[in-house]
This record gives C-alpha cells, structure tokens and sequence, in this order.
C-alpha cells in the first residue's frame, strides 16, 4: 500500500477503538477499500495482543526495520550530529557535510523502503522537483545519494520551529500572519511558474527561522501540474488540507495548493482548521460540502475575504495561482504596514514628516482602492507618499531589532533617508541621498551599511550625472572597501560590488558570484535580488530576472523602483503588455516618477500603439517641465512624421551634448540609422556606459543584431 493508504489505514484503526461495533464503523467508513479494511480489521485484531502497536510513529507502519544512526556516526561524507525527527518517507537527522562544512538535513529512507523501487523514485522525485525550484523561501536541495545500503537526501538545514510548533505555543497578530503567508504564497508561485504543484502545504511542512523567513519544505508529493497527478481513488496529501478535487481523488493544479494555504491561514486566525470530523471520511464530507464555519477571531474583512475566495468549492472561483494570491495577501500588508505606522506617536509622526517634508497634513477625501487590485493599495497621494517614504523602514523593521548597524540613532535615521531618496531614480535625490549617507558614515565611520549605501548611491549617480562613470566608479568602489574592511559578511556591500562589476568592470563571472554572495548572507534583503534580478535581464535570463525581482517586490511590496524594475524584465523579455500593465501601475502608485514614462512609451510603441504613446510621451514632457515651444516642435514631428519624427527631433538635441548617448543609440536605430547608431554605440563604449550591458536584449537594438559590428560590439563587451 501506500504511504497515505497506510495514514488512512491508522486513523480508521484508531477511530474504531473507540466503538464498539468495529464491523459497522468500517461498513460506514471504508466500503469501497477492501485493502485498507482488510488491513483494519487485522490491526484490530492483533490489538488484543499488542495494544501498544498503533501508538508508534506513523513511518514505522511502513517498515519493520528502518535504519538507525547514531551521534559520530558517517554516512558517505556525512556525520550524524543527532535526530531532527521523522517524516512519513523515513528518518531525519541532523549532519554535518565533513566536505563543505555544513549542517544539513539527512532524510533516509527505511530499508524495506529502499527496496521498493517505488519509494526511492519518490525520494528522486522530491529532490528533482524542489531543485528545480530556486527561491528564499523554499528548502535547498544539496544532493541525492546512497551509502551502505541506505538512500539519503540532504537538504538545507532550517535552524527553526515548524509553522505547527509555533501555532501551539504563540497567538498570532494579524502583521505577523500576513507576514508568514506572504512568504508562503510565494514559495508557491515560484513553484506554480515552474509547473509544479506541492499538494501537501500544511503546517508541519512550513518551517519558521528565527530571522522571520518562511521555508516550505517535502516536496515529495509535488509533482508537474501538467502530468497526470492522481489515479481515481487514491488520496495524495493530508486530509484535512486537501481541496475538493483532492479529497476526490481528481487531477490537481495549483488551484488545490491555493486551497490548502487558506486552510493554512484559518488554522492560524481561529486555532482549528475549517473542516473536521472524527473520522477521514467524516473530513472529506465536510471539505465537500460544508461552508467554512464563521471567523472565531476579529479580523480585518480583506483578509476574510482572501481566505474565503480561497475555500470556494469551485476551483474557477477561486485564485487560479498562488501568484493572484500573493498579490492580495501583500497589498494587506502593505496595508496594515502602513495603518500601524499612521497609529504612530506625535513624536514619531513628527520624525516622518521631516523625512517627507511636503506631506499634506489633511487626507481627507482619499480612498484606498480595491485590495484585489494587484500591488494597488491608495489613491490618496499623502498615502502614496507615505508608503514610498517606509519602504526602507519596512525592510529595516524585518531584521532583528538590535541589528541596525549601529548604535547611533541620527545615523541610522539618515541612512534610511539616504537609502529612500536614493531609490526615487534622478539627480536631484540622488545628490541628496550621497550627502545624507556621507553624513552617516560621519557620525558613525564604522557604520558598514551606511558605507555601502553610500556607494549604491555614487553608482546610482552614474545614471543622471554629467560626471564621469570612472569617477563614480572610483567613489562607489572607495565605499564598498570601506564597508567590507568593517564587515565583509555584510549582504548590502556585495550587492553593491556586484552591480559595480557587471555595470562598469563587465566582469560578469564575478558579478554573478558576488550578487549570490549576498543572497547567501541575507536571503530576505530586497536589494540584493533587486540588483541580481538587473544583472539577470542584461545576460538574458528572462525567466529568473523575473523570479527574483518578485522577490524583492515580495520583500519590499512598497517600492516603486522594484515595480518599475519588473516592468523592465518583461520589457526585455518581450513581454510588453505585461510591461505596459506593470508600468502604467507603478505611474499609479506616483505619477512623478518620471523614468517609468519612457519605458512605457517605448513598450506602447513597440506593441504598436503609437497614438496612446504619444499620450504618455506629453505627459512626459510636462513633468520634465519642458517649454511650450519644445512641446509644439515635438507636437509637428508626431503630427508629420509619427514617432519617427519625435526620434528625430531627440537626435536634433542629442546632437548638441558632447559625447555620445545611448538613446541616441537606440533613436537612430530605430530610424534605420545603423551608421550613426553605431558612432553612439562606440563613443558610450568608450566611456564605459553602464546601458552597453543590456546590448544582449534591449529591443530597440535589433534592427542592428544583424550587423557584424553589433555582434563584434557584443564580444567586446562581453569579453568573448
């Protein structure tokens, strides 16, 4: 049998001691399964004898012998530190890889196991689908392997509680649970986008660090969502988390994983799940056919809401991915981040006003917008502020609380100002930012992480400054020294490095291995995956740039660069209305926030719309405060020429700066120009221009790809 049908086989047997018509109790509980009955009704048997029997783990129903190691003891390159627990597959321990000199997980499986070809292609099957799968929140998989007869598979070691451990001894607020759902849902969109569904998310099999970050673990259910998951009759998973369609029987998809992560929250708002019963059938008929019972506990209505369209019966109705889910379960939190921070004292609202000193005092009259709109939380723009004025606050407040970096509360202040003012994107903050960071590191020269904003923000410069990228490379490098001579463990100054190496050394290798570095160090900072997500879209690795730019988003659901960064990852993708969406709503969340304009102009002209381009193209202008004249000169050319005439009319003044520009690259282009785009494409060369890393994909580019001279570009760049 298998493992579950063995799970049904205890929870009968263990129901039926309880009655005293065993016959009747399994003529109502199990008629149509003649093997678990019969299995049954043998263990009920053998109780007289042993009644100690089916108070034993539920692995040991699966094997007689199952192979025990002790403390020292190896296995392979493996050495027992102790035992973690058990699992249904087999034994767990804690070990050491004498090789690499870390602790790891051990699963083993029983030996009559390992005999069975089936379990061992199950154990296969679990490391396959979770390496597949590269995600902060979810388990790594280090290998596979077998040795003195025993098969093994180690994982990351998690130094942590389960979600299970945690429910039973802690209440949790409303923050904190959308805090773990989040993580949690997004461990199963990455798992949904690679086609794979989990099938047993349950509290047992979610693991809490003490750092806050959310690991899912066992896959061994999981299987591609585009297989056929389920033979008619045989229940995969855990009863009372199962889905209708599970519970049936029926071919799964990431519907049911949905469904399983709202039993999960329910579970963890009312202290019970929503479907019970005394027997498995008894749980089936529930999950079948009852309504979840009323909210026990006081909880806001958006999140009763996420919880009961996930439980709707109909899969249809439901959210058709983890990834919907997520985006509602962040924009509460995002919510509720932000209402905590509005019940904030005098004196603390005080400290934010001087961060934003033009918020509107009054904001009455604004409304939050539907929360199943996706990373849409206000329209209020005091609100919208307020938000983007946190989001460094917000990734402060999920370190540990003593962990600022320093002791010095005015420095740590100014670094989070000079990160926000930083991540707003043109010159004038910019500028800012590099001032306040300098005051940090003033006051508190041994304040790592003010060292390496303070070279983000020289590398940021680059983008908008009429210096040199030599200089703010020179300057960015200074400060990245200064804060790995103080902490070379620290996460933030390896990011830093990494985007100096791809953007201005174009040492790719060792870019790569420095933004891994700092993911390694802090899997939860937004920023490093934000910055390894943009060198991801310059080597073309379209799907993982996507990946771990959601990450960060997940991270740090109220920064607009990270939104306006996604858009830039489905822009190189070709995925352009996807980008269109994702820009036209990071223009929502703050309308000055000017670079996005020009992305979304050219998304709208390459999916070809060039009426409504222009549309955005004027409000551009505006917000670059460009003159009338200007504007009217730029109003012809569309009018005339279309946007081949606007490009035409950019070169005109492009001309008249020294040096070459990109965008005169990418006007010319465009126009046919393949000459005059080339005579750019040498002189930003030359200069060492951070934008010659996206040559690989930027699509503006590809009526050049075809010239010997753009591929000999591309070799020199990249160093082929």
């Amino acid at each position: 049998m298998t493992t579950q049908q063995w799970q049904l086989v205890k929870e009968l047997f263990e129901a039926a001691l309880e009655r005293e018509d065993h016959t009747a109790f399994l003529e109502e509980a199990c008629p149509e399964d003649s093997e678990v009955r019969a299995e049954v009704e043998s263990l009920l048997a053998a109780h007289a004898r042993d009644s100690g029997f089916m108070n034993q783990p539920a692995g040991s129903l699966l094997t007689d012998r199952a192979p025990v190691l002790h403390t020292g003891q190896h296995l392979g390159n493996y050495e027992i530190i102790s035992t973690l627990g058990k699992g249904g597959m087999g034994q767990v321990y804690l070990a050491l890889d004498t090789r690499l000199g870390r602790k790891v997980a051990l699963k083993l499986l029983p030996f009559s196991n390992a005999l069975d070809a089936s379990h061992v292609q199950r154990l296969e099957q679990e490391a396959r689908t979770a390496s597949a799968l590269n995600h902060p929140n979810i388990v790594t998989i280090h290998e596979i392997g077998e040795a003195d007869s025993i098969h093994f598979m180690a994982t990351e070691y998690v130094d942590g509680e389960t979600l299970r451990q945690r429910m039973l001894n802690t209440e949790f607020s409303i923050r904190e649970l959308a805090g773990i759902a989040v993580q949690i849902a997004s461990a199963l969109r990455a798992a949904h986008q690679a086609g794979i569904v989990h099938r047993d998310i349950k509290p047992e099999n979610i693991m809490l660090r003490s750092d806050g970050v959310v690991k899912v673990l066992d896959f061994g259910l999981a299987k591609g969502s585009g297989n056929s998951d389920t033979e008619r009759g045989l229940i995969m998973g855990t009863t009372a988390y199962m889905s209708p369609e599970q519970a049936r029987g029926e071919a799964v998809d990431a519907r049911t994983d949905v469904w399983s992560l709202a039993v999960v929250i329910y579970e963890m708002i009312n202290g019970r799940v929503p479907f019970t019963g005394e027997t498995h059938r008894q749980v089936v008929n529930q999950i079948l056919h009852n309504e979840p019972p009323a909210f026990e506990s006081a909880v806001p209505n958006e999140l009763k809401q996420i919880v009961l369209k996930a439980l709707n019966k109909d899969r249809t109705q439901r959210y058709d991915t983890a990834s919907t889910m997520a985006n509602d379960l962040k924009s509460l939190q995002e919510e509720l981040e932000v209402r905590a921070r509005l019940e904030l004292s005098n004196a603390n609202e005080a400290v934010a006003r001087s961060t934003l000193p033009h918020l509107p005092t009054d904001t009455a009259g604004h409304t939050r917008r539907n929360i199943f709109q996706r990373h849409k939380v206000f329209t209020g723009i005091a609100i919208i502020f307020l938000v983007g004025a946190v989001s460094w606050a917000y990734v402060a407040a999920h370190r540990d609380s003593n962990d600022c970096g320093t002791t010095n509360r005015e420095a740590y202040r100014l670094y989070l100002h000079g990160m926000y003012l930083a991540n707003n994107r043109n010159l004038a903050d910019t500028q800012k930012a590099i001032e306040t960071l300098q005051q940090a590191v003033d006051l508190d020269p041994n304040y790592a992480q003010a060292w390496a904003g303070l070279a983000y923000a020289h590398r940021t410069l680059s983008l908008y400054s009429p210096v040199s990228t030599h200089e703010t490379y020179q300057r960015s490098i200074a400060a990245i020294n200064k804060a790995l001579a103080i902490d070379d463990r620290l996460s933030e100054a390896h990011s830093a490095l990494c985007e100096n190496k791809y953007l201005y050394e174009w040492d790719f290798a060792g870019a790569e291995r420095e933004c891994k570095r700092a993911i390694e160090l802090d899997p939860n900072s937004a920023q490093a995956h934000e910055i390894f997500s943009r060198y991801l879209m310059g080597r073309g690795r379209h799907n993982e740039a996507i990946a771990e730019i959601e990450t960060a988003i997940d991270l740090e659901p109220a920064s607009r660069f990270n939104h306006r960064n996604y858009g830039r990852a489905l822009f190189y993708a070709r995925r352009y209305r996807e980008a269109e969406e994702e820009f036209k709503r990071v223009l929502e969340m703050d309308q000055n926030f000017v670079s996005t304009y020009s992305y979304l102009t050219s998304t709208l002209v390459l999916e070809g719309k060039e009426a409504e381009a222009y549309e955005w193209f004027k409000k551009l202008l505006s917000y670059r405060k460009v003159d009338q004249e200007t504007a009217q000169v730029f109003e012809t050319a569309f009018q005339t020429e279309g946007w081949r005439g606007i490009w035409r009319e950019w070169i005109k003044r492009l001309d008249t700066v020294a040096g070459g520009t990109f965008d005169g690259a990418l006007y010319n282009a465009q126009l046919g120009n393949k000459d005059a785009a080339f005579k750019y494409l040498e002189d930003v060369y030359q200069q060492r221009g951070i934008w010659m890393t996206y040559l690989r994909v930027e699509p503006r580019l590809d009526p050049l790809r075809d010239d010997p001279r753009f591929q000999d570009l591309l070799r020199r760049v990249e160093g082929r």
